[in-house]
């Protein structure tokens, strides 16, 4: 898999931000090619979160999808199946950590993690500001759900 850079997820977010209207072709097209991935996001196992918080996550996820996609325009459907045992190591994972603040928590993560910037890209975009719509309750099992995904369409 090729690296997704820093400047491809800029350059999208920034093409996103200037063209708003692609944000529903772009949805349109991740739920027709990857169905599954579209209903592990919108899954019963989100409900908990705001609306906003689901809404960030769909907008991070297709951010992710579409980086991804530009640099391997033959990304494959990807399986439930795939997207479940990721998100259970995901879990195992996070709940081995001992530390208390988000950051430190996420840093396990990071070691030796082939797709670092889209990581981090996903760790700056739950960490709250004036503007942020994510609470401390929705961020974790947000970054797990993103990591996740970072983690089954990547391979």
């Amino acid at each position: 898999m090729v690296f997704i850079s820093e400047e491809i997820i800029d350059a999208l977010t920034e093409e996103l931000e200037a063209q708003p209207e692609n944000y529903e072709l772009l949805v349109k097209s991740f739920q027709q090619t990857q169905p599954e991935l579209m209903a592990y996001i919108l899954s019963e196992d989100t409900l908990f979160l705001t609306p906003d918080e689901r809404e960030h996550l769909l907008y991070l996820s297709l951010i992710i999808w579409e980086s991804v996609r530009r640099q391997n325009p033959e990304l494959p459907t990807i399986a439930i199946e795939n997207v479940e045992a990721a998100e259970d190591k995901n879990w195992s994972t996070l709940e081995a950590v001992k530390a208390r603040a988000f950051r430190e928590r996420m840093d396990v993560f990071f070691d030796k993690y082939p797709q670092e910037d889209l990581l981090a890209f996903v760790e700056d975009a739950l960490i709250p500001d004036e503007e942020s719509v994510i609470t401390k309750e929705g961020r974790e099992p947000l970054f797990v759900t993103l990591k996740t995904i970072i983690d089954v369409i990547t391979i």
